[in-house]
């Protein structure tokens, strides 16, 4: 299975993902069955938010992970930019400890750039890293342009991850950042990575050439969209899911490896941009 040193620990290229998830207390047994379904089948990285309901998200991975050692995870979780602040950062990083029932996260990332200063926000990290809340920390939704900036501030390379929107339909980044990233050894957090099936108004799993493609290898169109956002070094994707088979499903997706003529076939239906694009979002 293909891996990705993030912060020093190597990790399965696929995580889990849990936007959305924690909204619907229907769901919640499921969705618990399903984060730990992924766990089992071998992922270590689960990423969060106080974003994602509201900390409902928090509660829930707090939950699936109460049978599985601490030490075996890698939980990854992000401080909105109103809370990045000196004043108010610690603060959010304790709520948001106290939701998942963990002492420390492995990476905690700045969710997106809002209007303090990247100085003060970076400082802040720092600090908190010495106190051993966070292990490490990193940004989400950074371009190149960011990322240039961050790297000039006061501890800014001790950034150990990016988290950006990255699928084969959204691949406005293979522009140049994640060259940037492979240059500067920063690996890239690829989230939606499968798109739901769907974008930019592409159905994704029902393309000819992405279908034959699963045929061969015996998988779904869908573990194909996987295999190939993590084809780079140092990408590793984290699908989203409430079904514990798609969950099992996403990360055996990490053991597929797309031959040199496979992902020349989906570039010619997917090109990638030949222009800069400004960064994309959800």
């Amino acid at each position: 299975m293909k891996t990705v040193t993030i912060a020093g620990r190597k990790l399965p290229a696929i995580g889990i993902g849990t936007w959305h998830m924690g909204d619907q207390n229907r769901l919640r047994e499921q969705e618990i069955a399903a984060i730990r379904a992924g766990v089992e089948a071998g992922a270590r990285l689960i990423d969060t938010a106080e974003m994602y309901g509201n900390g409902r998200s928090e509660q829930l991975v707090g939950e699936a992970i109460k049978p599985y050692s601490r030490e075996d995870l890698f939980i990854v979780d992000k401080v909105l930019p109103t809370n990045a602040s000196r004043q108010r950062m610690e603060r959010s990083l304790d709520r948001s400890l106290k939701n998942v029932g963990t002492d420390y996260f492995d990476l905690y990332l700045y969710h997106w750039r809002g209007m303090i200063p990247l100085s003060e926000t970076v400082a802040e990290l720092e600090r908190l890293k010495q106190t051993g809340k966070i292990k490490a920390w990193g940004v989400s939704n950074f371009d190149v342009a960011d990322l240039e900036e961050l790297f000039n501030v006061v501890g800014g390379k001790n950034c150990q991850a990016n988290e950006d929107l990255y699928n084969l339909g959204n691949r406005g980044i293979d522009y140049d950042l994640i060259s940037y990233q492979v240059q500067h050894n920063l690996p890239l957090i690829a989230y939606s990575p499968v798109a739901q099936g769907d974008s930019l108004g592409t159905n994704l799993t029902s393309n000819q050439v992405i279908k034959e493609i699963a045929t061969n290898h015996g998988v779904s169109p869908y573990q194909v969209l996987l295999a190939w956002t993590i084809r780079h070094p140092q990408v590793l994707a984290i699908p989203q899911t409430s079904n514990p088979k798609h969950a099992k499903e996403n990360i055996l997706a990490g053991e597929i490896k797309l031959t040199s003529d496979e992902l020349a076939a989906i570039d010619t239906v997917f090109p990638a941009p030949k222009k800069k694009v400004g960064l994309e979002m959800l």
